[in-house]
């Protein structure tokens, strides 16, 4: 059977969960991928109550659709992360509590660790979500950065997240960074030494999302194949990067996506620079048999419409390997009807 395709439900959090499934049903989706917001899923909750973690999945079966996955961003974004007022706004008020910078990374930690037993609770084996990074600001060279600077950012992520991952595997969960700006991990290359920080973690993986690559002119179906054993969940999102020179380059300039002088912007899928063909062909050679899990973003069109057509242009994108060499059927020993007509000859 082709892959589900899911709808992940984080921009989509203004909305109760279950009037959320309803319209993920409505749009054509086979499952959701749930945001850790709102009150989508709580959790705390989830994790101290099988009964309520519980209800995740009987709301989402009402409408007909399976949970393959929760997300939690929003907290392990805070693990690393150099956190300001920013922040505050993104926590609840018990982790993020006086605000403390230390205090803050600790308790987003141990919330990471929840995380996983609320995956376990609902019966889902991957959570989704960032990572954060205490080197972000470092990213262009001036003053110059000395490489010490750059190795103790991702050791500190070794110290933070390695206990993290150890009590995901304890309780059997994956968790796959989506590969991001602002992550340890953005390309190839610090995706590579993530995995490095985390000794090669095995609970330690990808969320892999196209367009956050595609206007860093990564190689985005390279990273399938570089890492084809750690893709745990797959983010079906489209961006558009200019083909002309632009007032504002890939940087942003501080203006609000959706500006038309931006060099790139988030798009419904199909209508971005992405080559999802070439990434279905990808992840086919690498054997991903998980969701392909619509992250629906585009600041000019209305949402509704764009996840019902994003559902449609990924279902009509997917496909199922070959299981057979198209020119082996060139042997005759493989064609039909060649032993009869031998023994026909012969009586002859």
């Amino acid at each position: 059977m082709p892959r589900p395709v899911t709808l992940f439900t984080g921009q989509w959090a203004d909305l109760p969960f279950e009037t959320m499934c309803e319209k993920a049903k409505s749009f054509g989706y086979d499952g959701v991928e749930i945001g850790c917001w709102g009150d989508h899923l709580d959790v705390l909750q989830a994790a101290g109550d099988k009964k309520y973690a519980a209800t995740r999945k009987a709301i989402a079966k009402k409408h007909g659709l399976e949970v393959f996955a929760i997300s939690n961003h929003l907290v392990g974004q805070c693990v690393c992360d150099n956190i300001d007022a920013r922040h505050q706004a993104i926590l609840p008020e018990r982790l993020w509590g006086d605000g403390d910078i230390e205090g803050v990374r600790r308790r987003c930690a141990e919330e990471m660790k929840l995380t996983a037993q609320a995956a376990k609770n609902v019966g889902v084996k991957v959570v989704n979500g960032f990572t954060g990074s205490s080197i972000w600001h470092l990213l262009y060279s001036f003053p110059p950065v000395p490489p010490a600077m750059i190795e103790a950012g991702y050791a500190d992520f070794g110290k933070r997240w390695r206990p993290i991952l150890n009590h995901f595997d304890k309780l059997g969960i994956n968790f796959a960074l989506e590969v991001h700006p602002t992550e340890i991990a953005f390309d190839i290359a610090s995706a590579e030494r993530a995995l490095k920080a985390v000794r090669n973690h095995r609970r330690f993986g990808f969320n892999y999302d196209p367009s956050h690559f595609v206007y860093q002119n990564v190689d985005y179906v390279k990273f399938i194949r570089r890492f084809a054993d750690r893709i745990f969940h797959a983010h079906m999102k489209d961006a558009y990067l200019s083909p002309t020179l632009t007032e504002v380059g890939v940087f942003g300039g501080h203006v609000d996506f959706g500006d038309h002088r931006r060099a790139w912007d988030f798009r419904s899928l199909g209508r971005g620079s992405v080559d999802f063909e070439e990434i279905i062909r990808a992840l086919n050679d690498v054997g991903y048999q998980g969701p392909l899990s619509v992250e629906w973003e585009d600041g000019k069109m209305d949402r509704e419409h764009g996840a019902r057509e994003a559902c449609h242009f990924v279902r009509g994108l997917d496909f199922k390997p070959s299981a057979i060499a198209f020119d082996a059927q060139f042997d005759k020993k493989k064609q039909p009807g060649k032993k009869g007509a031998k023994k026909t000859a012969k009586k002859r």
